[in-house]
Order: C-alpha cells, then sequence, then structure tokens
C-alpha cells in the first residue's frame, strides 16, 4: 500500500468517530463507547478493503464512497431513514469523482444516476397504484441513483442483483431464526443497495468476478 493509501487508512479513524456522532444524533443520542469503537474500526477497514481492490488514488475515493454508504446503511438500519442531504451528498461526490476522469465517464455516470432514479421511482409508483401503499421509500431511489454517479449505468443490474441477493439472504435469516417477515413490514432496503453499491464499484458486473 502506498503513501496515499495509507493515509486514507490512517483518516479511517477520525472519520469513523465522525460518522458515530452523526448516526447517533439522528436518534438524539450521544455516541455509545460501543458504537465509536464499531465505527472507528470498520471506517478504516473499509478503507484499506477499497486499496486491496484499487490501489492509490482510485481507492482513495472509494474510501469516500465506503464512508458515506455506511453512514447511510446504519441510519436506515436504525431508522429506517435515508436523509435526502446525505444521498444527495453522494451522488455529487460521484460526479465530481467522474468529473476527474474526463467528459465521457462524466456522462456515464450522470445517465447511472438518472437512470438509477427513474427505475426505482418508476417502480416506486407502479407499487403504489398497484397495490395502494408504499413498497419503496423515496430515500432508496436516491441512493440508487447516488450508485449510478459512482459506478456508472452500465452498473445499475448489477447493483439491483447484490441489493436483491443481500434482501433475501436477511429475509431468510430471521425465517430461520423464527421471525419470519411479515409482507407489510417495513425493512431497510437501503442497507442492501448500500452493499449493492459498494460491491459494484469494488468489482464491476457479476460476470467479471
Amino acid at each position: 500500500m502506498n503513501l496515499l493509501g495509507l493515509a486514507a487508512v490512517a483518516l479511517g479513524i477520525p472519520v469513523g468517530l465522525l460518522l458515530a456522532r452523526l448516526s447517533a444524533r439522528a436518534g438524539d443520542e450521544a455516541p455509545t463507547p460501543r458504537r465509536l469503537a464499531a465505527f472507528a474500526l470498520a471506517a478504516p477497514a473499509l478503507a484499506v478493503w477499497a486499496q486491496a481492490a484499487h490501489p492509490g488514488a482510485a481507492g482513495v475515493l472509494g474510501a469516500l464512497l465506503a464512508w458515506q454508504l455506511l453512514l447511510l446503511a446504519v441510519l436506515d438500519a436504525e431508522h429506517l431513514w435515508l436523509p435526502l442531504p446525505a444521498t444527495l451528498s453522494l451522488i455529487a461526490t460521484g460526479l465530481l469523482a467522474a468529473a476527474a476522469l474526463g467528459p465521457d465517464e462524466l456522462a456515464a455516470r450522470a445517465a447511472g444516476a438518472g437512470l438509477g432514479w427513474i427505475a426505482l421511482a418508476g417502480l416506486a409508483a407502479a407499487y403504489r397504484r398497484l397495490r395502494g401503499r408504499e413498497g419503496l421509500g423515496g430515500g432508496d431511489a436516491v441512493l440508487l441513483a447516488g450508485g449510478g454517479a459512482w459506478a456508472g449505468w452500465a452498473a445499475l443490474p448489477t447493483i439491483l442483483v447484490w441489493a436483491a441477493l443481500a434482501g433475501l439472504s436477511a429475509v431468510a435469516v430471521l425465517a430461520f431464526a423464527g421471525r419470519p417477515v411479515a409482507r407489510t413490514r417495513e425493512l431497510p432496503f437501503g442497507v442492501a443497495l448500500a452493499l449493492g453499491v459498494w460491491l459494484a464499484w469494488l468489482y464491476g458486473p457479476i460476470g467479471r468476478i
């Protein structure tokens, strides 16, 4: 790992502590020592993972992506909430990273952001019309748009496949543990989407893994 990568890993510790405080603030609580420790370990670990897959500057950008996804996943898991400023920040940072790679990459990622939002917003609208109730939160569509902004339009199917696999696995684990999921129960799909975005950015389309 080069110096740039080491710096990103070291930066992960204070970033993790900041994320712990932000996630706790959503519940109007001070972060517990356990939360602080978990984030302080998770953030640099994600930076190491990003460097392992994409050494150098690309891995540093990957750490930035991972830290944002970590916060969003925790907020959705704990509060079923994907705050708009955080999801819009995901889109903005993805497009800024793409701009440094040239106009073609920026166009691909801008298309990814737009198509990602349209896909889930359209699905949510269709479900609402057919079933008369909400099936997806509005934040999920913006999160997928952020995934498109970071990984490009071609990664959207891969993101959704990973997210579906993660979601189905979670439901299966709950059922096996004797806690079956009712059809009307709200689930934090943003957690599965965040994992899908991360894996798609790291490894590209599933066929290439």
